[in-house]
C-alpha cells in the first residue's frame, strides 16, 4: 500500500533540511538502508535512507528546495499503484490554514516560486522610512541554459526579485569567498539552482570588467603664481578626489540565518540563559609540551604530525579521570556522572562551528586521538559527519590559540558540565624555583556549569590539567 514519505529527523537539533540531491528518481524501486537522498542539517550533509521497500511513485520536493522536519518528501508503493489520494492529501497539509502538521507553503513549493519566502538569499534594506510602501508581486526569474558571462555583482536596485535563492552549500561558500553576490548569479544547475561553475564564472567576469567611473587618485596641484613667492607653494593644496559610491541609499545587509546558525543562535541563547555559568583560569608552562610535542613528531611520518590540540585533549580526558566528579552534566532533579569520556572538539568551519566527538579519549593513544581528530576535522569541512559523530560528549574543548587569542570564555555545550577554553602560547618570563627565566605560557580556561560543578572542584580538575601538560610523558603512559 502507497504511502506517503516524510523527512526524518537526521541530527538531534534539526529542525528542517536542504534537499541537496536526488540519489534516486521516480520510478525507481528502493531496498531496505537504500541511500535515497542527500540532505543539508544544520549539521551536516546526511544520508537519507529508508527502511520500507517499494518503488518510488511521486517525488514532492525539488532539488535545492528548504523542507520542514516530518514534511512530505515522496510516496513510496509498489509499481502502478494510483497515489491521487495522497496527492490530495499532501496538497490539503500545504495549503495555508491546514493547521500546525502542515508545512508552510513556502517550503512546500517549487524553486520556481520566485514570491516564496527567501530564507537563504542576501536582502539588502534601507534606512527605515516612516510608512513602507505595498509589497509588488515580482516576475518570475527567466532560466539560463549557461553561466552569464558578464554576471558580476550588482547594485541592489538591480538584484532580481525577491524569492528563494537556490544555491549549493559549495557556491554559497564560494560566494563568500569570492566576493561575487549571488542575486546577481543565474543558475545553470537543477532547477535554476546556483552552482559552483555559475559563481566562478560571475567571479571572472566581474574580475575582467573594467572599473567604472574611476578617477585620478589626486588632482594635479594648482602652479604657483607668477611670482614664484614661496607661501604661493606652501598653500597648494591637493584638490579632493571624487569617490564613485555604491547606488541607492542602501545602509546595511541582512544575510538570513542557515540552517547551522540558527542551531547555533538558538543553543547558545538557552545555554547562556539557563545555564550558570563561571569561569576559572590557570596558566601552563608550555615549553615541556613544545619539546614533547617535537620529539613525537621525529618519530611519525609528515602526514601523520601531532598538534598542541591532540596533546591537550588526551590532557584533558586524563584530567576528566582523576577528576571525574567533572565529567557530569545536570539532569533535572540529578546529577549524571558518565563512566565514559567522550571529549568534544570545536571545528570552526565557514558558516559557524561543529563539534565532533573524539569517543573514549582517555584510553587511547596519542597517535589514534591526532587522525581521529584529523579525520573529524577534514569530514566536519566537507559537511560529511554523521549524526553519531557529534553528540554524546561529556566535555569539550576550544581552542584559539592559533589565531593567536591569549585567553576567551566558551560557552557550555549543553548538557555538558563544562568546557575548556585553551589560549594561545606566548612568550613569558616563568619563575623557576628561585629564579626567573623566559619561558612559554598557555592559559586555560574552564567554563562550569554552577549547578555541577563548584568553584574548588574545577580548580581540582585544572591543578591535575596543568600537571599534565607540565608532565607531558605522563600522556602517553
Amino acid at each position: 500500500m502507497a504511502q506517503i514519505i516524510g523527512l526524518p529527523k537526521l541530527s538531534p537539533t534539526m529542525e528542517e533540511g536542504v534537499l541537496v540531491r536526488w540519489a534516486k528518481k521516480e520510478g525507481d524501486r528502493v531496498e531496505p538502508g537504500d541511500l535515497v537522498a542527500e540532505i543539508e542539517t544544520d549539521k551536516a550533509n546526511m544520508d537519507f535512507t529508508l527502511e520500507d521497500e517499494g518503488v518510488l511513485l511521486k517525488l514532492l520536493v525539488d532539488e535545492g528546495e528548504t523542507v520542514k522536519l516530518g514534511a512530505p518528501v515522496a510516496i513510496l508503493g509498489e509499481e502502478g499503484e494510483d497515489v491521487s489520494a495522497l496527492l490530495d492529501q499532501v496538497r490539503a497539509q500545504a495549503a495555508p490554514g491546514s493547521g500546525p502538521a502542515a508545512a508552510p507553503a513556502t517550503e512546500a513549493t517549487g524553486p520556481a516560486r520566485p514570491d516564496a519566502a527567501a530564507p537563504d538569499s542576501p536582502a539588502t534594506h534601507a534606512a527605515p522610512a516612516p510608512a513602507p510602501p505595498p509589497a509588488a508581486t515580482p516576475a518570475p526569474a527567466e532560466p539560463s541554459p549557461a553561466p552569464s558571462a558578464t554576471a558580476a555583482p550588482r547594485p541592489a536596485d538591480a538584484a532580481r526579485p525577491a524569492g528563494r535563492l537556490l544555491a549549493s552549500p559549495l557556491a554559497k561558500t564560494l560566494a563568500l569567498e569570492l566576493g561575487v553576490d549571488l542575486r546577481a548569479v543565474r543558475g545553470t544547475g537543477p532547477g535554476g539552482r546556483i552552482v559552483e561553475r555559475d559563481v566562478r564564472a560571475a567571479a571572472q567576469a566581474a574580475a575582467a570588467a573594467p572599473a567604472a567611473g574611476a578617477t585620478s587618485d589626486a588632482a594635479a596641484a594648482p602652479a604657483p603664481d607668477a611670482s614664484g613667492a614661496p607661501d604661493s607653494r606652501a598653500l597648494a593644496v591637493v584638490a579632493p578626489r571624487s569617490l564613485s559610491l555604491p547606488p541607492g541609499d542602501d545602509d546595511y545587509v541582512d544575510r538570513p540565518l542557515s540552517a547551522m546558525r540558527k542551531t547555533i543562535a538558538r543553543r547558545l541563547t538557552e545555554a547562556k540563559q539557563t545555564v550558570p555559568h563561571f569561569y576559572l583560569t590557570a596558566e601552563a608552562d608550555a615549553e615541556p609540551l613544545l619539546a614533547f610535542r617535537a620529539a613525537l613528531n621525529k618519530l611519525v611520518p609528515a602526514d601523520a604530525k601531532v598538534s598542541i590540540n591532540d596533546l591537550i585533549v588526551k590532557a584533558v580526558a586524563l584530567a576528566l579521570r582523576r577528576v571525574p566528579e567533572c565529567n557530569a552534566s545536570f539532569a533535572g532533579d540529578a546529577l549524571r556522572y558518565y563512566a565514559r569520556v567522550h571529549i568534544g572538539v570545536a571545528v570552526a568551519l565557514d558558516d559557524g562551528l561543529v563539534t565532533p566527538v573524539v569517543r573514549d579519549a582517555d584510553i587511547k593513544s596519542i597517535g589514534t586521538i591526532s587522525a581521529e581528530i584529523r579525520d573529524l576535522a577534514r569530514r566536519a569541512r566537507g559537511r560529511q559527519l554523521k549524526a553519531h559523530e557529534i553528540t554524546g560528549s561529556t566535555f569539550s574543548v576550544s581552542n584559539l590559540g592559533m589565531f593567536g587569542i591569549d585567553h576567551f570564555e566558551a560557552v557550555i555545550n549543553p548538557p555538558e558540565g563544562a568546557i575548556l577554553a585553551v589560549g594561545t602560547i606566548r612568550d613569558a618570563p616563568v619563575v623557576d624555583r628561585d629564579r626567573v627565566r623566559p619561558g612559554k605560557r598557555m592559559a586555560l580556561t574552564m567554563s562550569c556549569d554552577h549547578r555541577v560543578i563548584d568553584g574548588a572542584l574545577g580548580a581540582r580538575f585544572l591543578d591535575e590539567l596543568v600537571d599534565l601538560l607540565q608532565q607531558p610523558e605522563r600522556l602517553a603512559l
